[in-house]
């Protein structure tokens, strides 16, 4: 009875005082075109249509023209029609997060997609469109966050509040390296936001890969592909005021999104359909305005809050990195991920090419041991990579240069470490020890009680 007291509660408080009607003037596709409000609405706001027999969407203004308002449905327009009643519904689009949602499914209006019952509203609200703090004011990023993925941990480590994009054309594993991340950081809270994802693999990704443990500290928000733009470009904006609630409890959270590019694919198809010209591969100037706006809002936080460690996925079309969402994200985060085709086909999983891959807060979080052994290691790899091709088709001959020899005898090793099952969660002091195993060197981990314990390591 608490839960729906609460929720009644909240839901009077944002009554409005008072109630702004117009009336539908037109539709063409997705677009419906309102008069009779004018003055009254900005981008942004929400607008309840009413159509037959009590049937009712919420749509949001995205544009003006000819003194009308331009809006799309968050749902379908069975039963809209011309003359139909148009209500200004929130001029602030917010959500009303608490502690409670722990464990649960959402979609991107804040309600439950699980078999749990109702959630309990928060007291404050947070704004769907909400901006990121003021850059004089945030912290420098934190400590090292451990992902309980060997690689990522080692080759690309991640600070707290450091925001990192994972880039990949389809099926090479994007999901499932979240998934690990997810379920064996060290981070206190999860907020997972799967953006016109499929629907088949939303159950697949919480119950298998996530599991009962993962979901214990994790939120879900669910925008399934099939579902219309505004609902998937809001899923995002959602899956960040929900992360930015718990930094506020000061709680260190790591945000991932699956996948940013859905994000712009829904952003474009809504600008396209209010007119605005699309400039490169499709892709209108809002789509790339939007990306900063969202990526912006993780990172570290300022004061009594927490951080929000940022890992965005980004599905490069054709495998081109280079093309343009890929560039944009690219130069707004602090570092990127590359998972290459390539790696997946030799079954070698996770499939990420350390060598285009880079974490920006690297050297600097790290000691100068742990550093001379991740040089070492890309070193050796880039030398065999380089000479990759003549090995392989027997044209090189051993001896005839003692670097390349030697990348030879570390190559199958390197690859062992770099590959890691689903199932394993190697913390972060674990991956240096296995790598400064491999490769003969001795170094701290940043395990204390381990590297005193060892006085050959501590010292290194």
């Amino acid at each position: 009875m608490r839960v729906f007291s609460n929720n009644i509660a909240n839901a009077v408080a944002r009554l409005p005082d008072h109630q702004v009607f117009g009336r539908v003037a037109d539709i063409v596709g997705l677009m419906v075109e309102i008069g009779g409000l004018q003055g009254t609405l900005s981008i942004g706001d929400h607008v309840r249509v009413d159509g037959r027999k009590g049937h009712y969407v919420i749509c949001e203004v995205i544009g003006f023209r000819s003194g009308r308002a331009l809006v799309m449905p968050f749902g379908s327009l069975d039963g809209i029609g011309l003359g139909c009643q148009a209500e200004l519904a929130s001029t602030e689009p917010s959500i009303y997060p608490d502690q409670s949602w722990l464990g649960r499914v959402i979609n991107a209006f804040g309600e439950p997609l699980d078999d749990h019952g109702a959630i309990e509203s928060g007291m404050k609200p947070y704004q769907i469109h909400a901006s990121p703090p003021p850059a004089h004011k945030r912290r420098r990023v934190g400590g090292k966050v451990d992902l309980g993925v060997r690689v990522m941990n080692t080759f690309l480590t991640t600070c707290r509040g450091q925001r990192m994009g994972i880039f990949a054309g389809s099926g090479v594993g994007k999901s499932t390296l979240l998934s690990m991340m997810a379920r064996n950081t060290d981070a206190e809270i999860s907020v997972v936001g799967l953006i016109g994802e499929r629907g088949r693999e939303a159950k697949e990704f919480i119950e298998d890969y996530l599991g009962e443990e993962g979901m214990k500290r994790t939120v879900v928000i669910l925008a399934t592909s099939d579902e219309p733009p505004l609902v998937r470009r809001q899923a995002a904006y959602v899956t960040l005021a929900v992360a930015e609630y718990f930094r506020d409890q000061g709680k260190n959270v790591l945000c991932m999104m699956d996948s940013i590019t859905r994000f712009a694919m829904a952003q474009r198809e809504i600008s396209l359909s209010a007119g605005e010209p699309p400039a490169s591969k499709g892709y209108t100037p809002s789509v790339f305005a939007e990306l900063p706006k969202l990526l912006e809002r993780a990172g570290p936080g300022h004061g009594a809050q927490g951080d929000i460690t940022g890992l965005f996925t980004v599905l490069v079309e054709g495998d081109d990195h280079n093309e343009p969402v890929a560039d944009a994200v690219r130069g707004i985060l602090d570092g990127h991920v590359v998972l290459e085709r390539e790696i997946a086909e030799r079954n070698r999983y996770p499939a990420i090419n350390v060598l285009k891959s880079i974490s920006r807060t690297m050297p600097a979080c790290n000691t100068a041991s742990q550093n001379a052994a991740i040089v070492r290691a890309r070193k050796l790899l880039a030398t065999y990579e380089d000479m990759a091709e003549l090995i392989r088709l027997g044209a090189y001959r051993r001896g005839s240069d003692a670097a390349v020899d030697e990348a030879i005898q570390y190559y199958d090793q390197l690859e062992n470490y770099l590959s890691q099952e689903i199932g394993e969660s190697p913390s972060l002091a674990e991956g240096y020890r296995q790598l400064y195993d491999l490769l003969g060197m001795q170094g701290d981990t940043g395990d204390p009680a381990a590297d005193e314990a060892d006085p050959e390591t501590a010292g290194g």
